[in-house]
C-alpha cells in the first residue's frame, strides 16, 4: 500500500467519524485521532479488501484457524462451524462480485478496535442473521395452526423530537465500536440475554453486563455533551433526554447493526442490565 493509498484511507475513516468531521477540529485532534487506530490492522484489512495476494497470504496465515475457533464456540457443531466459517471468509475475500468489481466486508473495518475482535462481531452478525431467515421460512398457515396471534399493525409515530437530539444521538453512536454497537443491537434491540450475547462474543456474563453499564452511561453524556454543543442549555438537554425514542426519526437499528429490520430502543434512558436477565425494565 502507497503511502498516498494509506493517506486516502485515513482521510475516508476521518470523513465518516462525525466527531471528527467539523470544522473545528484541529489537526492535532485528527492526528491524535488516527495514532488511536490499529494501524497495522488496518492496512492488512484494506489490502485484503483490495485484492492483494501478500495481504491475504498474510490474513489466512492469522486468521483463518481463529475463525474457524469463533464459529465453533458459537455454534457448538463442527458441520455447522466449518459452513459459517468458510461463508464468512468468502464475504471476506469478496466472491460476490457487484458490477464486476470484488466486494469484500473487510472494507468496514476502519481500526477502532482489534481485527479479531470485529471479526468475532461480524460472525455472530452472520450467525443471528441465519438464524433470522430459518424462522422467517416457517409459513403463516403453520403459525396460525399452532395458535399463534398477530397484531395489528402499529401506526408510525408522529416526529416530535428536536431535530439536535436526532443529530447528537446518531454522533454518539457513530462513535462506538462495531462490537459495541452489536452489544447494544443485541440487548436492546433483539431482547437477546447477557448469556447469549456473552457466547456470541466469547466473553463472560458478567463482562457483558458491565460493559452493557459502561456504554449506557457512557452514551447519555456524549449525547448531553453533544446536545450542548448544539446550542442547547444543560437544562434543555436533560429534557431533550427525556424524550421517547420513538419520536426520533433516526433509524437507530441501521446505526447499530447492518440488518435492515427497523425497531426502537425500548427505553431512552438505557437502564443498566441485570446478569442473567434480558429485559430493559
Amino acid at each position: 500500500m502507497s503511502a498516498e493509498q494509506f493517506s486516502a484511507m485515513l482521510d475516508e475513516i476521518l470523513r465518516k467519524h462525525t466527531a471528527l468531521n467539523s470544522a473545528h477540529a484541529s489537526p492535532q485532534q485528527k492526528a491524535a485521532f488516527c495514532a488511536g487506530l490499529r494501524l497495522e490492522e488496518l492496512a492488512l484489512a484494506r489490502a485484503c479488501a483490495a485484492g492483494n495476494e501478500r495481504a491475504w497470504q498474510d490474513f489466512i496465515s492469522r486468521y483463518r484457524q481463529k475463525l474457524h475457533g469463533m464459529a465453533m464456540h458459537i455454534t457448538r457443531d463442527g458441520a455447522h462451524a466449518a459452513e459459517l466459517a468458510d461463508s464468512l471468509f468468502a464475504d471476506l475475500y469478496g466472491v460476490n462480485a457487484r458490477d464486476g468489481v470484488r466486494s469484500s466486508k473487510l472494507v468496514f473495518y476502519a481500526g477502532r478496535g482489534s481485527l479479531e475482535g470485529w471479526l468475532r462481531t461480524v460472525m455472530a452478525q452472520e450467525f443471528i442473521n441465519r438464524y433470522r431467515k430459518q424462522k422467517r421460512t416457517v409459513s403463516l398457515e403453520e403459525q396460525t395452526e399452532e395458535g399463534v396471534q398477530f397484531s395489528a399493525a402499529v401506526p408510525e409515530p408522529a416526529c416530535t423530537a428536536d431535530r439536535r437530539l436526532e443529530a447528537a444521538t446518531d454522533e454518539a453512536l457513530a462513535e462506538l465500536s462495531s462490537e459495541d454497537r452489536f452489544t447494544l443491537a443485541s440487548y436492546y434491540l433483539d431482547g437477546r440475554t447477557l448469556a447469549e450475547i456473552a457466547r456470541s462474543l466469547g466473553l463472560h456474563e458478567s463482562s457483558v453486563s458491565r460493559r452493557l453499564d459502561r456504554l449506557s452511561t457512557g452514551l447519555r453524556k456524549r449525547i448531553l455533551a453533544g446536545l450542548r454543543t448544539h446550542g442547547m442549555s444543560h437544562a434543555q438537554a436533560a429534557e431533550a433526554l427525556e424524550t421517547d425514542v420513538r419520536d426520533i426519526q433516526l433509524n437507530l437499528r441501521s446505526r447499530l447493526t447492518q440488518d435492515s429490520a427497523a425497531k426502537t430502543f425500548p427505553d431512552s434512558k438505557f437502564p443498566a442490565p441485570r446478569a442473567g436477565d434480558g429485559s430493559t425494565d
